[in-house]
Order: C-alpha cells, then sequence, then structure tokens
C-alpha cells in the first residue's frame, strides 16, 4: 500500500475543519482539534497562508479559508449551487442589459466574486472570478450588509475607505442606505468605489429565504445611468435576474 505523505494529511484535514466548523478558528482551537502540537499547527497555517488558502483576521488572530481556493476550485464552482443554478440567468442579464454581471457572497469582511459574465461587446476585459470587493461601498456589498446580519456587522465593525468623494464612510448615513436597500429591495453604486463606474445589485435568497449571495451588473455611469439617475429597465432587470435564481434555489416569490 502507498505511503501518504503526514503533512498533507494534515493541512487537508485543516482544512476541512475550517470549512466545516464555525466561521473563524483560532490556533489553539485547530491545535486541540486535530491533536497537533501548536508549533507543528502553526507551521502548517503559515505555509497555507502564504499560498493563500488560509487567512488571518488581523484583529482577533483566528483563522479561515482564504480565497485561493475558489481560485484553484473552478470546477468545484461548476457544480456549487448557487453558480450553478444562476449560469442561465445571469447570461440573460448580461445580454439585456449590455453590461458585465457579477455574483458575490459573503467573504471575511469584503464580497468574493464567484461568477462573472463578461459585457457582450468586443471589448477586452479580465475575469474576475475569485476577486474581492468591499462592503460598503459595491452594490454587492450594500446589498449582503443589508440582508445578511454577518456581513451588517462586519461592515460596521471594519474601517469604512473613502475610494472615491462619493463613498458613505459614516456609520449613520450607511445605516440610512441599508433602510434605503430593504425597503426598496436593491443598492446602487454611484461612482462610490471606482470614478466613472456605476452598479445595480439585488439579494439572491435560498430555500429557508436566508440570504446567500447577490447579483448585479457593473458598467459606465454613461451607460447604466440616464439624466442623473440609474436607468430604471436595468434596475428592473437586475431584480428579475435576483428572483429568478431565487425561485431556483427554492425560495418562491419575493
Amino acid at each position: 500500500m502507498a505511503r501518504t505523505i503526514q503533512s498533507l494529511e494534515r493541512a487537508a484535514a485543516m482544512l476541512r475543519l475550517l470549512a466545516g466548523g464555525e466561521r473563524r478558528l483560532g490556533l489553539s482551537d485547530i491545535s486541540s482539534s486535530l491533536g497537533l502540537a501548536k508549533g507543528t499547527a502553526h507551521g502548517i497555517l503559515r505555509t497555507l497562508q502564504q499560498e493563500g488558502f488560509v487567512e488571518q483576521d488581523a484583529a482577533s488572530g483566528r483563522y479561515q479559508l482564504g480565497a485561493e481556493l475558489l481560485r484553484l476550485g473552478n470546477s468545484y464552482l461548476d457544480v456549487h449551487e448557487l453558480r450553478a443554478r444562476a449560469l442561465v440567468w445571469t447570461d440573460d442579464l448580461a445580454r439585456s442589459s449590455g453590461e458585465a454581471v457579477y455574483l458575490g457572497v459573503l467573504h471575511q469582511q469584503g464580497v468574493l466574486v464567484v461568477h462573472h459574465v463578461f459585457r457582450p461587446d468586443d471589448s477586452r476585459q479580465v475575469l474576475e472570478v475569485g476577486a474581492m470587493q468591499p462592503l460598503h461601498s459595491t452594490a454587492l456589498g450594500k446589498v449582503l450588509s443589508a440582508y445578511d446580519p454577518v456581513a451588517h456587522s462586519e461592515v460596521v465593525e471594519a474601517e469604512r475607505a473613502a475610494f472615491t468623494p462619493r463613498t458613505v464612510t459614516g456609520l449613520g448615513d450607511f445605516e440610512g442606505l441599508m433602510d434605503l436597500t430593504r425597503a426598496r429591495g436593491w443598492s446602487a453604486d454611484v461612482e462610490e468605489t471606482w470614478e466613472g463606474v456605476a452598479s445595480v445589485a439585488a439579494p439572491i435568497h435560498d430555500r429557508r429565504r436566508m440570504p446567500v449571495g447577490a447579483v448585479g451588473i457593473t458598467g459606465a455611469v454613461e451607460r447604466v445611468c440616464q439624466d442623473g439617475e440609474l436607468r430604471p429597465e436595468i434596475v428592473a432587470a437586475v431584480r428579475d435576474c435576483a428572483r429568478a435564481v431565487s425561485r431556483d434555489l427554492g425560495a418562491g416569490r419575493f
């Protein structure tokens, strides 16, 4: 029988532990759960962190899975229920809106892009699956923060950086945006994260009616907006897409 490599077995066990337990685990939790000395566990974690498979929260020192796993896991993403259910609808949204479409989920203190449909034109574009977006300034992030209590807590506790003069950083103003998002069922980012860029996003719910992600479009302000306002047909298309994916996940009508 072929011999196994002990360090790889331990690293795999560590990743499974981080994937199946609490959102973040400390060094002591990990070492005791796996029966490893703290020094051994720390060495494996440090290596996984350097490779992007594990991330460490700067404030608490706790560990969680890293975004690099998604970059390597495209084969997994293809069968991931949320992404699989969204494939057809996001393609349709890109065609109807003429803009790039993003599917995002909460990851650490940001939005992890798990699916990206290119804008349907001949322009050169870069695939952004695995990229991170801020919670407080992007349309995807605001939607997640409005509907997901964990996302809301993380964005409230984190530093809200000003990326442009339009970025909302004050807590009171941000909470006002959360109320507005919940009231109308969608959120927007008009030059709050990138100059000249506007986005619209809506929440996706699962069969338990829990928020599991957000879908949105991103494009140049002059295309997404008209006369200083977001184009209503784009907002409607994004909301229709989010509802369709939610229905496919068993959420019923919203």
